[in-house]
């Protein structure tokens, strides 16, 4: 099939790819103002992480001129309408991580990802309220995205946006964390299984308390006993869904496993900041451990990712 044809089926949660490889970059600055490692390929995947942005801002925006009806496809679809704002989350994301190098384009870049993510979350909501055709097994944890990705801002936001401002995009993801968590359990335990390529976003659940726990200590610095219940709630989350790795690890490959990495990328550095607070050792033991796991990951996925284009077996119509 040539790239043209392959065009219309460029899904919009290609940029996922780019929220793993931002929180893989946040894990390695994080790891450089603590002094734990004598190395660190940051720049290596700060810079991976924008030119693949730009790429795949490109295509799917010769996507949106070309091929409309496939993008409206998009957002009417259940599953995918949720995964535009991975679009905004990514421009808040390098915001957060560019601020290192270049901090007045990061600031614009961030308030660029922060006003748009806010917009996509009321636009989504939305379409949730006024829906003429969703369903309890339409619900994945793919729906944490638009709402819950509000929680992301203050990463960058605590030195560059008043702190009402902060509180009031923290306080979007928190919420809507709770409500959403407690029907996508309900969807889990009293209706059918997920579809297999769904699975992967179960991994999503870890990051709303992961990042709610970074944030909230940029808001809150001192820690205390709210931002200890954020990151053991993240830290049980993390280790319900690695007892599952032998069932995961039979899936076929496809862009949804790209949705292991930026919540473990947010879980290494919720226990690199814990270490950080109390200096406590088994903090840097999990951090250390969730390096190497997040590391061999995010190899693994570029390796299987670019071998799939490459192949030909990634944006094909879907099976009739």
């Amino acid at each position: 099939m040539s790239e043209q044809a392959r065009l219309p089926w460029f899904p919009v949660s290609f940029f996922s790819m780019i929220m793993g490889l931002s929180g893989y970059t946040l894990v390695w600055i994080k790891i450089d103002e603590l002094g734990i490692l004598g190395f660190s390929p940051v720049e290596i995947f700060a810079a991976l992480s924008i030119a693949l942005f730009i790429v795949l801002s490109v295509l799917y925006t010769i996507k949106v001129l070309r091929y409309r009806q496939s993008v409206i496809d998009e957002l009417d679809h259940p599953a995918m309408l949720s995964f535009f704002p991975t679009i905004t989350i990514s421009l808040i994301l390098i915001g957060t991580f560019l601020a290192t190098w270049l901090p007045s384009l990061a600031l614009v870049i961030w308030y660029i990802g922060a006003v748009g993510q806010l917009l996509l979350t009321l636009l989504i909501l939305t379409r949730w309220v006024h829906h003429d055709h969703f369903e309890i097994h339409h619900i994945s944890p793919a729906w944490f995205i638009p709402a819950v990705g509000n929680i992301l801002v203050p990463l960058a936001g605590v030195a560059n946006a008043p702190m009402e401002l902060n509180w009031f995009f923290f306080s979007i993801g928190l919420l809507f964390w709770i409500v959403l968590f407690t029907i996508i359990m309900y969807r889990m335990v009293f209706h059918h299984p997920m579809p297999e390529n769904l699975l992967p976003t179960l991994f999503i659940m870890v990051a709303p308390p992961a990042v709610g726990c970074i944030s909230y200590l940029h808001l809150q610095p001192d820690l205390d006993n709210f931002a200890r219940f954020l990151y053991y709630s993240a830290l049980f989350l993390t280790m319900l869904l690695l007892v599952q790795t032998p069932r995961f690890a039979r899936l076929a490959f496809s862009l949804s496993w790209w949705a292991y990495s930026f919540p473990l990328a947010a879980m290494t550095v919720a226990s690199l900041m814990m270490y950080e607070e109390t200096e406590n050792a088994a903090f840097l033991v999990i951090s250390h451990a969730l390096l190497l796991l997040v590391s061999a990951l995010i190899l693994l996925l570029l390796v299987r990712t670019f071998s799939a284009a490459r192949h030909n077996r990634i944006c094909l119509p879907p099976k009739a």
